[in-house]
């Protein structure tokens, strides 16, 4: 959803290689390799009751991620993960999103840069829901995109990368054009892929359909949620799906960590109820990353 605030005037402070610094002080120069050449990885976490929900996994991708850039990213996870709580703290917030990022500096300007400075930032906002919360409950409206995820001898589609999020952003925006609240993406084979942030499951007589991350990211909340549908005996069947085939579907949702696990009532022509399989994992999920929901749900 769109915010009314703009990201570079907030209140607070924003972690920055390794020291706070007021929020709207939090700069790099126009000359930023970063910038130009989209040298860069960053990570989306959530916050729950102050907990940041899997913040390890997260920062060990982020770290993982940088590598598959080709560089080093100048702090340990153990590092990072102080630098995230921490920063959490300072803003004073108990729900919130979670954002480090890291990216080449403005020492080289050109396509070989190897000798510019790592820097990492982590910023903490509030973000209630990704999507309008009353369309959510409903299911959103989700168009197909006109881009695909590409071949991933193209590109490193196992790190979380800045630039591979430029065809999300183009898919997006159409699609909103369009009264949508979001994307679906096909891959290069015109197989089935994920929407433009987060991964995409379908439901087929009690069993959960997911395409193969060959070619996109294997996000965090994507297994978290299918570890969640196994501990319900549920089947999950990770393949290729066709997109012809979203007419035998019953339901589908997508999940990632801005997003969570979200309904959605069509894709384009196809539709789809929220279903009960839906709407017990969007229930399992809410009491997993909620630190008072787990202890409700022990107790009981």
């Amino acid at each position: 959803m769109a915010d009314a605030q703009p990201f570079d005037s907030r209140d607070g402070v924003i972690w920055f290689d390794g020291a706070f610094v007021p929020w709207s002080d939090a700069k790099v120069h126009v000359l930023t390799h970063g910038l130009h050449y989209a040298s860069g990885v960053f990570e989306g976490e959530r916050a729950y009751g102050g907990v940041i929900f899997k913040m390890r996994e997260h920062n060990q991708r982020l770290i993982e991620s940088a590598r598959l850039l080709g560089f080093e990213i100048p702090f340990t996870v153990e590092q990072i993960d102080r630098a995230c709580v921490e920063t959490l703290a300072r803003q004073g917030f108990e729900d919130a999103y979670v954002r480090p990022i890291a990216w080449r500096g403005s020492e080289m300007m050109g396509v070989a840069a190897q000798q510019n400075t790592i820097h990492l930032a982590i910023a903490v906002w509030q973000w209630p829901s990704y999507f309008d919360p009353a369309q959510r409950l409903k299911g959103i409206r989700v168009d197909l995109a006109e881009w695909r995820r590409p071949d991933p001898r193209t590109a490193p589609s196992r790190a979380k990368a800045t630039g591979l999020y430029m065809i999300c952003t183009l898919s997006k925006h159409a699609a909103e054009q369009k009264g949508y609240a979001d994307a679906l993406m096909l891959d290069w084979r015109g197989q089935v892929a994920e929407c433009t942030g987060a991964n995409v499951f379908f439901v087929k007589d009690g069993a959960l359909h997911t395409p193969t991350p060959d070619c996109f990211l294997d996000g965090i909340t994507r297994r978290t949620v299918i570890d969640l549908a196994r501990k319900r005996g549920v089947e999950v069947i990770e393949r290729a799906i066709m997109p012809e085939e979203l007419a035998g579907f019953e339901q589908c949702f997508i999940c990632g960590t801005a997003a969570e696990v979200t309904p959605v009532s069509e894709i384009a022509q196809w539709r789809f109820t929220v279903g009960d399989l839906t709407k017990a994992l969007m229930e399992d999920y809410e009491a997993t990353v909620r630190p008072a929901a787990k202890a409700e749900v022990a107790a009981a």
